[in-house]
């Protein structure tokens, strides 16, 4: 075995978070859930480990800025210094609408952009996720920011097996098809992230 980087690491880091989610889904149990998460875990202490070796950060830093993100992305749990809040009066769109502004601010700090930049409310979907897990993402974005989900009329079931049972007959048509549904789907959550960008300013 090569010598580890953060490279390749991350079809580990991604197989292990997928073995959580599958264990979640199909009620695995306490004692399987708690070694997949634990798996994970390892995959971050391994990520830090190889910063780390380079002086880049390490595990406690990593702790560290988690611990400022909660506190800062949740004022309404949490006191500046840390402490929690004695009320939570707090509406759940409340919550959600400062949850948004912090990430907002976050990002246009990370990237460099002034706050008009041409990032938009879209910003920030990682483009790495499974077609329909990003198309999902970025209709929820959309729908907070009250961008318009221009869709095409579609005859959606009514319970989630239903619904697996028609998105799998549509990867099977489209594969028969010589289609691409993923590919085909990526693409459409591209266009679909264009049309909501802001215009470029002169």
């Amino acid at each position: 075995m090569g010598a580890l980087t953060h490279e390749s690491l991350v079809e580990y880091l991604l197989e292990e978070a997928y073995e959580v989610a599958e264990t979640i889904e199909t009620a695995g149990g306490d004692a399987d859930l708690k070694a997949e998460l634990g798996d994970v875990l390892l995959q971050v202490v391994l990520h830090a480990r190889l910063a780390q070796e380079r002086s880049a950060f390490d595990l406690d830093d990593v702790a560290r800025g988690l611990t400022a993100k909660m506190i800062r992305r949740n004022p309404h749990v949490f006191r500046p210094d840390g402490s929690l809040q004695e009320s939570f009066p707090a509406t759940v769109e409340e919550i959600v609408q400062k949850w948004d502004a912090v990430k907002r601010s976050e990002q246009v700090l990370h990237s460099g952009l002034p706050p008009t930049g041409h990032q938009g409310p879209l910003a920030g979907v990682p483009a790495a996720l499974p077609a329909l897990a990003r198309a999902q993402k970025l209709l929820d974005r959309a729908e907070r920011a009250g961008l318009p989900a221009s869709t095409v009329p579609v005859d959606v079931p009514s319970s989630e097996e239903d619904l697996g049972d028609l998105l799998f007959a549509v990867a099977a048509a489209a594969r028969a098809r010589g289609l691409d549904a993923e590919r085909a789907l990526r693409g459409a959550n591209r266009r679909f992230q264009s049309s909501q960008a802001p215009a470029s300013s002169p």
